[in-house]
């Protein structure tokens, strides 16, 4: 394990610990486990390292029973133009299937989305300037999908005739 991994988990252990949100060895409590989603799913980069650092050891969690599972970005690339999506959407989809679990989803949607579209826009940042307006544009036009399209409903076929019209008009503007 790299020290900045270890130093990583130390810290968020502790940082959790205090607000007492670190897995404990007794079982989790709702109200702990809704807690901890919230501290995962929010829109600061703190949260997505603190999340990101409890995906890498989902062991230390087990006993919040968190669905890890993803299929990333769905039915959209997950690197689209080379730009790497994939954590985001992984992000994204963890707070969804999380939510829905736990029967808050309808009041948790906005800000999983728009934590979503944070993620987006810090990694589009490490890109070089010349091509980061094309991931901001990309990113844009993934935050919209999620917004307007991610939810409990399923998809009908109009849903998916806008949706492929915005990303046809977002390659289009790139």
């Amino acid at each position: 394990m790299s020290s900045v991994r270890i130093a990583t988990t130390v810290l968020l252990a502790a940082v959790l610990g205090v607000l007492g949100l670190a897995a404990p060895a007794y079982a989790v409590t709702a109200a702990q486990k809704a807690a901890v989603l919230s501290s995962f799913t929010q829109t600061s980069a703190s949260s997505y390292s603190a999340w990101n650092a409890a995906r890498q050891n989902r062991g230390d969690w087990s006993g919040y029973g968190f669905d890890w599972s993803t299929d990333y970005c769905s039915a959209s690339p997950d690197n689209p133009l080379g730009f790497e999506f994939k954590l985001a959407c992984h992000r994204h989809d963890f707070g969804y299937r999380n939510y829905k679990a736990i029967g808050a989803f309808a009041a948790s949607k906005s800000r999983v989305d728009s934590a979503f579209h944070e993620d987006l826009k810090r990694k589009c940042a490490m890109y070089s300037p010349v091509v980061r307006p094309a991931c901001t544009s990309l990113a844009w036009t993934y935050y919209q999908a999620v917004s307007l399209f991610g939810s409990v409903a399923a998809v009908s076929t109009a849903d998916i005739r806008k949706a492929a019209k915005i990303k046809v008009d977002a390659l289009a503007a790139g």
